[in-house]
């Protein structure tokens, strides 16, 4: 079961935002979107989410 449902829409466009930044920046452009990013982060798990959340927070990833 997926803990996807349970962030806000503000969390899952900066998680959206690290994990394109960060994890899919070496593939292709076609599969540099919303659904790729989505899966990534469901699979990385809820604890390293927390950390990635506060992470993109503190430095103001979303501002990029």
């Amino acid at each position: 079961m997926s803990f996807m449902h349970t962030l806000k829409v503000e969390e899952r466009e900066l998680l959206r935002t690290i994990v394109k930044k960060v994890h899919l920046v070496h593939h292709p452009k076609e599969f540099c979107n919303d659904y790729e990013a989505d899966k990534v982060i469901s699979v990385i798990g809820p604890e390293v989410v927390a950390n990635m959340i506060k992470f993109g927070k503190d430095h103001k990833v979303d501002q990029l």
